[in-house]
């Protein structure tokens, strides 16, 4: 099959010990996104099978249909709203799922946790200017760090991820308090954390919120401005799943009026980010480039299962297939 692998950022791909499995197949490995769906779809228009990583890429029905000769999306991970399944299956191309492992994106959350707690990344890019033990040159932001030891973590979001997180934040002395579902709820109880009575109190109490909910229609812009402007002005919010899960424009109106007071990022609306972006000259954001499942672990399991998909769909025996429909005499 003519098989093409897109937004390979760091051209890391090919030098994963799985990349193996595709040998025998002619394969082609972008590095840089294109932009708009004509690019796009004269990008592609000659393979057969593409494998994304994660949401680089989205894939509505009008790009769909410009892919005459695409058969196959094999989606590293699951499917989270960037590709128009209906429209997909309506043009006969099967879309295959595979699998993830939380660990990788639960320890980029708690790095982030701690780099923003004691203000590292601003301690290392000051000393590296010449300035000892600074923070900042503006005196509202040239605050002393804090230890995470009798402080409250909030998690929002009580699955996998959350789970591993509300593990590292009671290993470190913390106060874990979780919202969420009713399910949610009920297993954090099971589980010895703090279930608060009322979601308010929720964002009033917490030190450090984190967020770990998946992306649907649900949970999109379920933390409003309201949620924000009750948290403390020493509060860090941190968001390691998706930037929609904040209503629009929430989030940077919230920190110019200081609650929360300071936010570790690592997703958001448009990715990658440009170099004039907002968040990359607010002081009180630590922004990092989506690194959340960017890891050698995490990149072997889910490029392997990815890959492994194509070549059984190219083998005629299809595995993980979200819409069978598409597999159906046309």
């Amino acid at each position: 099959m003519k098989i093409a692998v897109l937004d390979d950022y760091q051209d890391c791909v090919r030098q994963l010990e799985c990349f193996k499995l595709l040998e025998g197949h002619e394969v082609k490995v972008f590095h840089n996104s294109a932009r708009g769906i004509g690019q796009l779809a004269i990008r592609l228009a000659q393979f057969e099978a593409l494998v994304l990583i994660r949401e680089r890429s989205t894939f509505p029905k009008a790009l769909l249909q410009k892919l005459p000769n695409l058969k196959l999306i094999s989606q590293t991970g699951k499917v989270s709203g960037h590709i128009d399944v209906e429209a997909a299956t309506a043009c006969g191309i099967a879309i295959v799922e595979g699998v993830g492992d939380p660990t990788a994106p639960a320890e980029l959350t708690w790095a982030l946790i701690m780099a923003a707690a004691r203000r590292i990344p601003q301690y290392v890019s000051n000393l590296q200017q010449g300035r000892w033990q600074s923070v900042s040159a503006t005196p509202a932001h040239n605050h002393l760090g804090v230890a995470l030891k009798g402080r409250t973590l909030g998690i929002l979001g009580y699955g996998k991820i959350g789970r591993m997180v509300a593990g590292y934040g009671k290993a470190f002395g913390m106060r874990v308090m979780i919202w969420g579902r009713d399910a949610s709820r009920a297993a954090a109880l099971q589980d010895g954390h703090f279930v608060p009575q009322a979601r308010e109190q929720f964002f009033a109490e917490a030190d450090v919120l984190s967020l770990h909910l998946r992306l649907n229609d649900a949970t999109r812009g379920m933390v409003t401005a309201a949620d924000l402007a009750g948290m403390k002005s020493s509060a860090i919010f941190v968001n390691t799943s998706r930037a929609e899960l904040v209503a629009a424009d929430a989030l940077p109106s919230a920190l110019q009026q200081g609650r929360p007071g300071f936010a570790a990022l690592d997703v958001f609306e448009s990715e990658p980010l440009t170099p004039d972006s907002p968040w990359l000259r607010m002081e009180n954001v630590l922004a990092s480039p989506h690194l959340g499942y960017v890891e050698k672990d995490s990149y072997e399991l889910y490029f392997r299962s990815a890959f492994q998909n194509v070549l059984d769909f190219a083998n005629g025996t299809p595995n993980n297939v979200l819409n069978p429909d598409a597999l159906l005499p046309r």
